[in-house]
C-alpha cells in the first residue's frame, strides 16, 4: 500500500508541543523528506518504488498548508485541509488543495446570524494577522457592516512567537488588553487559527486584566472554527475559566463507534515508530518512558499504566473534536478514493505490472479526478462528498464551551449553521441550553453601543460615530413606533389614533352630536323649551289678536315673525343626531331660509315704524307707503333672495354627510359636509346683511315717541342678533368635530331667544300682567306731557 502522511501538530489533543510545529522552515524540510526516498534526505530522488506518497493531510494552521502546497503542487500531490484553507498566490497550487473545512462563507454567515440572533450590533474583533485574517477584515467585515453590526475595535493579536521574542509578545498584549477590555462592546469576535488560543489566554492573565472591574470583563467570546482549545507548558496550571460560556463554532461531527475504546488502549511502548505517542506521554504525564536514556535518575518513570482519561479536559480530550473529526473523514476520503481508481483500472485491464504504485507515479492526475467524485456515507452516517470549489459539503455546529473547577471542559452544541437545508432551517440556536459567562449572572448578554430605543421613539445617528450609536427621541405628535430600535415613527391608519405612550394605535370612536350626548340632550331640551315659549307667545297673541299692542305695528308680522321663530327653534334640531342625506341637506339652508323670513319681518318691522311717524308730519308723503303691501314686499323680497341662494346652492354642491378623519385626534366626525363653502358664507352673509339694515334702522328710530313704539326694542334685539353671530364665525373656526355643530347650534338658539324675548317679552307683559295698559287711551296719549 502506499504511504498516506498525516502532518498535524495535534491530532487528538490538546496540549501543543514544541516549537516545530509552527516553523516554516521545518515544514519545508518535513515536505521535502516525504519527496525523498525513505530514511534519506535527498530531495527529488527516489530510488525505489517503496513508499510513494499518494497524499498530504494538512493543518491544523493555515500557513503550515501554504508552506507545504508550494512544494506539493509541483508533483501534483493533492493536499487534504482538516483546518482552514489558506489565501493562495497561485491558482496553481489551488488545484491540489482538498478542503475537509466547510465554506468560510457558511462560517461567516452563520456568525452573523448569531450577533444578529442576539441583536449583538456593537462588537469588537480580535484577529491573526496573517493572510487569512486580513481577508477577514477587509472583504467578511464589511458584509457584517451592511447587515447592521458595527465594531468598536478592530484589533490584531501579538505575532505569535516561541523564541526569545515570547516575553516581547506578552509585552505587546498590554495595550490590546486595554483596548479590548475598555470596550463597551460585549461581544468579541476572535478570529484566527488553532495556536491563537495561546496567546489568547496570555491576553487574558495580563496584569491590566486582573486589575479590571468585573463589568470590564464581562464578554461573551465568539471563537471561529479554527480556533479551538490548545496549551503550551507553562499554562497547564492556569485557570480556564476565562473561556467559560463562550461560542464558538466547529466542523459538524458525531461520535465515533470505538473512539474512545481505541484511546484507552494507547500504550507509548507499544507504539515505539509514533514519536508523537511518546513525546505527548511525556508530557502529559510529566514522566519519562523506561527506554529514555535521557530521564535523569530523580525522574518520575512511566509505567505504561497511566490513563488518558485521568487527564484534565485543557489537557487532553476524550472526545472528538471538529479538527480531529475532519482528520477522520479525510483518511476515509483517501481511502475510497483509491479504491474507486483502483476498481477502475482493473475494470479496464490497465493494471500493469507495477502495481498501483508505479501507476500512481504515472498517472496522478488521475487520482484528482477520483477524489472530486469521492461521495459516500461515513462510519458516522454523514454523507462525505466535495462541492465545485473542492470544499466539503457540511456544515457547522455551534459550540458552548463550560468549564468545571477541575480544569476540565464539556463542548455544548447548542445550535448548527447548515446551508444545504432551508432558509428557514439554515440556522438554529437553543437559547435555552446555552450557559452565558457567570458576571452575566445566567442573563442574555446586550451588546449595544448605547442603550435601546423603546417604543415610542425613534432612533437619530449620532454625529461622528458609527451608524449602531444613536438617540433616542420620542415620536413626533400623531406618529407611533411599536417597536425597539425603529429608524422611524409611522402614521396610525386614518381610523386609529397613536395611545399617550405612543406605541400602539387604538381605534377611533366615531362621534356626532347625538340625543344620547350630556350636550346634544342640553340643546334638544333648550330648543325644545324655546319653542314651546314661540308656540305660547304666538298663542298669546291670537287670543288677544284685537287688542291694541297686539294691533299696533302690523299685528301679522308678528305672526309671521312668531311663526319664524318657533321653525327657527325646532330647525336646530336637525343639527342634532346622526348626520345623514336627507338632514344634510335641510340643515343650512332650511336654517337661512327661516332665519331670513324672520329677520326680513324686523326689518319690516323697524321700517314700518320708522315710516308711520315720519307720516304723521303734516304735508308728508309717507302715509303713501305705510301700509301691509310694503310689508309683505320686504318679507317676500328678502326672503325670496335666500330662498335663490339656497336653490343654487342645492343644484350646484349640496352638502353631504361625512367622515372627518383628521380634525379629531381620537374621534371620526360624522359630520356634514357644506358642499360649498363658500355658498354657506353666502347664506351666512345675506343673512347679517339683513340683520345690519335691520340695526341701522331700528337705531335711527330709537328716540320716536316709545308707546306701543318697537324701534328700541327691535334695536336691542338686533344687537344681540348680530353680536352672536358676529362671535359665531371665529368661534366656528376654531371648534372642532361636534363642538362646530353645538356653536351652530347655540347660535341660532340664541339669536332666536334675543329676538323673541327683546320684542315679544315687554308686549307679553303688558297683555298677560298689566291689561289696564292694553288701551286705545294709551295709543293717543302723550307720554310725559308729549304726543
Amino acid at each position: 500500500m502506499s504511504d498516506i502522511v498525516t502532518f498535524t501538530a495535534h491530532p487528538s489533543s490538546s496540549f501543543s508541543d514544541e516549537v516545530i510545529y509552527f516553523s516554516p522552515r521545518l515544514t519545508y524540510h518535513a515536505a521535502m523528506e516525504l519527496l525523498s526516498t525513505k530514511g534519506r534526505f535527498i530531495p527529488n530522488y527516489k530510488c525505489n518504488h517503496q513508499n510513494n506518497l499518494v497524499a498530504v493531510l494538512g493543518g491544523p494552521s493555515s500557513n503550515m498548508c501554504i508552506y507545504l502546497a508550494g512544494i506539493l503542487g509541483i508533483f501534483k500531490i493533492p493536499q487534504l485541509l482538516y483546518g482552514t484553507a489558506p489565501v493562495m498566490p497561485s491558482q496553481n497550487e489551488v488545484a491540489f488543495l482538498y478542503k475537509m473545512f466547510p465554506s468560510w462563507a457558511t462560517q461567516y454567515m452563520g456568525i452573523v446570524k448569531l450577533l444578529l440572533h442576539f441583536r449583538w450590533i456593537w462588537v469588537g474583533v480580535i484577529y491573526v494577522d496573517d493572510g487569512y485574517g486580513q481577508r477577514f477584515v477587509q472583504e467578511v467585515l464589511p458584509i457584517f457592516s451592511k447587515d447592521g453590526v458595527c465594531f468598536d475595535f478592530i484589533a490584531k493579536f501579538p505575532t505569535m512567537t516561541f523564541t526569545n521574542a515570547f516575553f516581547k509578545m506578552v509585552e505587546e498584549n498590554d495595550n490590546l488588553t486595554a483596548v479590548v477590555m475598555g470596550s463597551t462592546a460585549q461581544a468579541v469576535v476572535v478570529h484566527g487559527e488553532i495556536q491563537t488560543m495561546i496567546i489568547f489566554q496570555i491576553l487574558l492573565r495580563t496584569p491590566e486584566f486582573e486589575e479590571m472591574p468585573m463589568r470590564m470583563k464581562a464578554k461573551v467570546w465568539i471563537l471561529t472554527a479554527q480556533v479551538d482549545f490548545t496549551s503550551i507548558d507553562i499554562q497547564r496550571s492556569w485557570d480556564i475559566n476565562f473561556i467559560h460560556g463562550a461560542l464558538s463554532f466547529a466542523v459538524n461531527s458525531k461520535e465515533v463507534l470505538g473512539f474512545v475504546q481505541f484511546l484507552r488502549e494507547r500504550d507509548p511502548a507499544s507504539e515505539k515508530e509514533d514519536g508523537f505517542i511518546g513525546d505527548f506521554w511525556k508530557r502529559a504525564f510529566d514522566c519519562s518512558l523506561p527506554s529514555t536514556t535521557e530521564a535523569a535518575t530523580d525522574e518520575k518513570i512511566c509505567t505504561g499504566e497511566e490513563k488518558l482519561e485521568s487527564l484534565p479536559g485543557s489537557v487532553f480530550e476524550m472526545s472528538m473534536s471538529g479538527h480531529s473529526y475532519s482528520i477522520y473523514t479525510a483518511v476515509y476520503v483517501l481511502a475510497h478514493a483509491l479504491q474507486a481508481m483502483s476498481s477502475s483500472m482493473l475494470k479496464h485491464r490497465t493494471l500493469a505490472d507495477g502495481g498501483i504504485k508505479k501507476f500512481l507515479n504515472q498517472q496522478r492526475s488521475q487520482f484528482h479526478e477520483f477524489l472530486k467524485r469521492v461521495s459516500f456515507n461515513n462510519t458516522a452516517g454523514d454523507l462525505v462528498a466535495f462541492d465545485q470549489n473542492m470544499e466539503i459539503v457540511a456544515g457547522l455546529d455551534i459550540i458552548n464551551w463550560v468549564t468545571f473547577p477541575n480544569k476540565s471542559f464539556f463542548r455544548a452544541k447548542v445550535g448548527r449553521m447548515d446551508p444545504k437545508l432551508p432558509e428557514d432551517k439554515v440556522f438554529t440556536i437553543h437559547e435555552d441550553g446555552i450557559i452565558w459567562p457567570r458576571m452575566f449572572n445566567q442573563v442574555q448578554p446586550l451588546s449595544l453601543c448605547n442603550d435601546r430605543c423603546h417604543s415610542g421613539q425613534s432612533k437619530k445617528k449620532k454625529e461622528g460615530k458609527p451608524f449602531c450609536c444613536y438617540d433616542c427621541h420620542s415620536c413626533p405628535e400623531g406618529k407611533i413606533s411599536n417597536l425597539e430600535d425603529t429608524n422611524d415613527c409611522f402614521q396610525c391608519p386614518e381610523d386609529q389614533y397613536p395611545n399617550t405612550n405612543q406605541d400602539l394605535c387604538l381605534q377611533k370612536r366615531i362621534s356626532f352630536l347625538s340625543y344620547e350626548d350630556p350636550l346634544g340632550i342640553a340643546l334638544a331640551s333648550f330648543a325644545l323649551s324655546f319653542s314651546f315659549m314661540a308656540a305660547l307667545v304666538l298663542g298669546i297673541f291670537i287670543k288677544n289678536q284685537d287688542t291694541p299692542i297686539v294691533k299696533a305695528n302690523n299685528r301679522n308680522l308678528s305672526y309671521i315673525l312668531l311663526i319664524s321663530l318657533l321653525l327657527s327653534f325646532l330647525c336646530a334640531l336637525l343639527f342634532i343626531g346622526r348626520p345623514e342625506k336627507l338632514s344634510c341637506l335641510l340643515q343650512q339652508t332650511t336654517f337661512g331660509i327661516i332665519f331670513s323670513v324672520a329677520v326680513s319681518c324686523v326689518l319690516a318691522k323697524t321700517v314700518i315704524v320708522v315710516l308711520a311717524f315720519m307720516a304723521t308730519k303734516p304735508g308728508s308723503r309717507m302715509r303713501n307707503w305705510v301700509g301691509k303691501q310694503l310689508a309683505n314686499s320686504i318679507v317676500l323680497s328678502c326672503s325670496l333672495i335666500q330662498t335663490t341662494i339656497c336653490t343654487v346652492w342645492l343644484i350646484t354642491s349640496p352638502p353631504f354627510p361625512e367622515l372627518d378623519m383628521h380634525s379629531m385626534t381620537e374621534e371620526i366626525v360624522l359630520k356634514c359636509n357644506e358642499g360649498s363653502v363658500s355658498m354657506f358664507y353666502c347664506v351666512l352673509g345675506y343673512m347679517s346683511f339683513l340683520a345690519t339694515v335691520s340695526f341701522m334702522v331700528a337705531f335711527l328710530g330709537r328716540k320716536l315717541p316709545d308707546s306701543f313704539n318697537e324701534a328700541k326694542f327691535i334695536t336691542f334685539s338686533m344687537l344681540v342678533f348680530c353680536s352672536v353671530w358676529l362671535s359665531f364665525v371665529p368661534t366656528y373656526l376654531s371648534t372642532k368635530g361636534k363642538y362646530m355643530v353645538a356653536v351652530e347650534v347655540f347660535s341660532i338658539l340664541a339669536s332666536s331667544a334675543g329676538l323673541l324675548g327683546c320684542i315679544f317679552f315687554p308686549k307679553c307683559y303688558i297683555i298677560v300682567l298689566r291689561p289696564e295698559l292694553n288701551g286705545k287711551v294709551q295709543i293717543i296719549r302723550r307720554p310725559n306731557g308729549r304726543f
